[in-house]
């Protein structure tokens, strides 16, 4: 392992390497903290045949750096080496937030959410997790996310044998909804999958944002995402609310931008997660 590492950080920094720790977190790659002669650095590799979701995963981060005010790592460089594919990043060092982290970050956040395209979706495809991520641009938010995220979810679990004929109906009658339910919104970079395991305090006290799925979407897709695990303060949405207003009745909307998410989770974990699923639908049937 270490002779791999020292080829990485050879080829792309010229550097030696002086340890390397294991970094827990992820269940997809396997993912290291790399100390060198000339610094810090974060390195995760995964199968050779694996490269496109670095490919992306690199893609992602510069559309971030490039127009978000919220900090994401810089990549170094992404590629193959021996049997191995990988993302070479700069590393983040945990910090304490600093006093005004919750508003500074919200106000970030809402101006990165402001960054807006003429269509929802994403030159190109990625992967949410290790799952595909179609991105195929509409004009219409709703029939984005029926036909590129609910969609692909449903014939995934359909094939697996996790949902079931009349969960799909229960869909089917959602969809019909959906353009009277959700309020109409420009296209907005989101990062994508912002749970607090993307998300973290740096050693300026700021926050720093990873592992994206970014596209340009609905804002609220991922607003609604941070409530589903935990993890942020209510603060968030008090300071959101400040810098860039939702439309009324967004508490109401939150368990319809989770299905999503929920999806994922069942294509990925099992049907544990369609209880929450199969409440929401009720709603809506």
């Amino acid at each position: 392992m270490s002779d791999f590492i020292q080829k990485v950080i050879s080829n792309h920094l010229g550097a030696s390497l002086i340890s390397f720790h294991p970094v827990s977190g992820g269940c997809i790659n396997d993912s290291y903290h790399i100390k060198t002669n000339n610094g810090g650095y974060f390195l995760k590799w995964n199968k050779k045949e694996l490269l496109e979701m670095f490919r992306v995963e690199k893609k992602g981060l510069a559309l971030l750096n490039e127009h978000s005010p919220v900090h994401s790592p810089k990549v170094i460089s992404f590629g193959e080496m021996d049997d191995k594919s990988y993302l070479l990043t700069e590393w983040i060092e945990k910090g304490g937030q600093n006093t005004r982290f919750w508003e500074n970050f919200v106000r970030n956040l809402a101006l990165q959410h402001q960054v807006t395209m003429d269509q929802f979706g994403l030159d190109h495809d990625n992967f949410i997790g290790s799952l595909p991520q179609s991105n195929k641009q509409h004009h219409s938010w709703h029939s984005f996310f029926i036909n590129e995220r609910l969609k692909p979810q449903l014939n995934m679990a359909s094939s697996k044998g996790l949902i079931d004929l009349g969960t799909q109906k229960k869909f089917d009658s959602l969809f019909n909804q959906l353009e009277e339910l959700i309020p109409d919104e420009p296209p907005a970079l989101i990062h994508g999958d912002l749970w607090s395991g993307n998300f973290m305090i740096n050693s300026e006290g700021e926050a720093s944002i990873f592992d994206p799925a970014v596209h340009y979407g609905h804002r609220e897709t991922k607003l609604a995402f941070t409530q589903l695990f935990g993890g942020f303060s209510s603060e968030l949405y008090h300071y959101y609310n400040e810098e860039y207003p939702l439309a009324p009745g967004f508490d109401e909307r939150v368990d319809i931008h989770n299905l999503y998410p929920l999806l994922v989770h069942v294509n990925l974990f099992g049907s544990s997660y369609l209880s929450g699923i199969n409440q929401t639908l009720r709603r809506f049937s």
